[in-house]
């Protein structure tokens, strides 16, 4: 016991004074913070670097879908979401120009396998044993005719949750505040550091305000292992990342108070105006209404009243009448164009050329935040390397060649999951926000697959809890092939030619939406 606490008082004496480490972390926000408490839980040394430890005051990262929320377990970071006032969710409500079809995330067994809706209800109206098939693995544990008879106690519907972004961010970071491996320090990151005769990262550069002066000191933090996660408008990404995001278009935040949500405890998805618009609830008195606005959009030009105009003119209109009085109070505080930001998609990279740094979380890899599924990618990530990056594994963080293998099999291990949430979101906009003929048919056939019943798998996907890529494809191009039957219904059946022109033209289009997306994903 005695020598255990004298090593930590030494290894805290490095970091306090000399500013030595293992690790240093770059940016302590959901990811910096899970990978610096899971590497220091490790037994590892951490330093934590953050320009500003004040609440963050941030309109994106407050849904953590059902994925996110197990991996947070896993990390032993759950109560992280307790005091902060989160809200359950437990699905999804499609408004889709009037009508709408609640998508509730679909019951599972106790192996974690997706139980139909039908069946559910089956069993719990009955009481009794049921009979589950067609789980989205395409078996059940120990059933070799891919059957299963889950008890009706075994059955549970995942549960997300909503909350202030600032909030959980504190918790965070209170939590690697208590940590004795780690030491927190507030400073700028300014340049990473280099060897004289390699170009192996040794650390970073910072440039630290005195409290009394104002006047910024330069400083210098070692490690054997730099890990960058400073976020979506990161200052070393060009340098160390090959990729470049693409933004489409920006979100529009309101804070509406006691709005009255036609679903409680569902995220909404509004379609209707050129652009989704999406509505959660982030705590008791308030929800989040985002408003995505492309980039040129006419109907949000200055000639047209700007942002403001566009909210008043286009999207309250098509609001949920419940939503309307609580959207237009909000509209009508503010003078201002409300807080925005972009939507970004960052194809992932692998991490393995830069020795001693890496770059990670939304540094590395964005999707389009329609889906909610950017925090479930961060905690996913951490989850993972934790098994990669582990003492086993890695023992020395200094050897360069063991973690860029450890960074290869992230790369590889990610993509179950991070590929079906990456290719969902960037799909699910482009039909959302469908200008295009063909995407608009095939967005309305999206809907009525759900309204026919055809949700569980999606949105376990879209949750995080079913990783599948085979099945995400199966999913698209039967609504595809939805699209294409409702569109002949309209034209009539015995329109030939015209029919078979428009199932080529939509085929085409959902090729061009999907494919390329998904084989950035899932094949380099």
């Amino acid at each position: 016991m005695t020598s255990t606490t004298t090593t930590h008082d030494v290894r805290a004496q490095q970091r306090l004074e000399d500013h030595e480490a293992d690790v240093v972390v770059v940016g302590a926000g959901v990811f910096g913070c899970a990978v610096a408490h899971t590497l220091a839980n490790q037994g590892r040394s951490v330093i934590l670097l953050e320009r500003w430890m004040r609440q963050p005051n941030r309109i994106v990262g407050e849904l953590m879908q059902p994925g996110g929320l197990r991996s947070l377990h896993k990390l032993g970071l759950e109560g992280c979401v307790e005091g902060i006032d989160a809200i359950p969710t437990t699905g999804y409500d499609v408004i889709y120009y009037g009508r709408d079809v609640s998508i509730p995330y679909p019951y599972l067994d106790e192996s974690g396998n997706v139980i139909p809706e039908k069946d559910a209800q089956a069993m719990l109206a009955s009481g009794k044993n049921g009979h589950a098939n067609g789980h989205a693995n395409g078996h059940a544990n120990g059933h070799p005719n891919g059957s299963a008879h889950p008890k009706k106690s075994d059955m549970k519907r995942p549960e997300g949750v909503a909350f202030h972004h600032g909030r959980f961010i504190n918790e965070l970071r209170k939590a690697c505040l208590k940590h004795p491996n780690i030491s927190v320090f507030e400073t700028e990151v300014v340049s990473t550091i280099t060897g004289d005769h390699s170009p192996q990262v040794l650390g970073v550069e910072t440039r630290t305000t005195d409290p009394e002066t104002g006047k910024k000191n330069p400083d210098t933090f070692f490690a054997q292992l730099t890990i960058i996660a400073d976020g979506y408008a990161s200052k070393f990404r060009k340098q160390y990342v090959t990729e470049s995001p693409i933004v489409r278009s920006k979100f529009y935040a309101l804070e509406l108070i006691d709005c009255k949500l036609p679903h409680q405890g569902h995220g909404h998805v509004v379609i209707g105006a050129p652009s989704p618009v999406l509505l959660y609830q982030i705590g008791t008195h308030e929800t989040r209404v985002l408003v995505d606005v492309p980039e040129k959009l006419p109907e949000a030009s200055p000639a047209a009243g700007g942002v403001r105009g566009y909210m008043r003119n286009t999207v309250l209109p098509i609001l949920p009448p419940s939503v309307q009085p609580s959207f237009l109070a909000a509209l009508d505080k503010e003078d201002r164009i409300p807080s925005s930001m972009p939507n970004s998609w960052l194809p992932p990279s692998k991490q393995t050329q830069n020795p001693g740094v890496v770059v990670l979380g939304d540094a590395m890899n964005m999707r389009h935040p329609l889906t909610g599924g950017g925090m479930t990618v961060a905690l996913n990530d951490v989850v993972i390397l934790n098994e990669v990056l582990s003492l086993e594994k890695v023992p020395d963080l200094g050897d360069t060649a063991a973690v860029a293998r450890a960074m290869n099999e992230l790369h590889k291990r990610r993509k179950s999951l991070t590929g079906i949430i990456n290719v969902l979101a960037q799909a699910l906009y482009s039909l959302f926000s469908a200008q295009d003929p063909n995407l608009a048919k095939l967005r309305r056939g999206c809907f009525e697959y759900f309204v026919r019943g055809n949700s569980d798998e999606p949105v376990s996907m879209l949750g995080g809890v079913l990783q599948n890529p085979a099945t995400l494809t199966r999913h698209f191009f039967t609504v595809a092939f939805l699209a294409i039957w409702l569109d002949w219904k309209d034209n009539g059946l015995w329109n030939l030619p015209l029919n078979i022109y428009s199932a080529i033209a939509v085929l085409w289009t959902a090729s061009v939406v999907f494919l390329p997306v998904l084989w950035r994903e899932l094949a380099k």
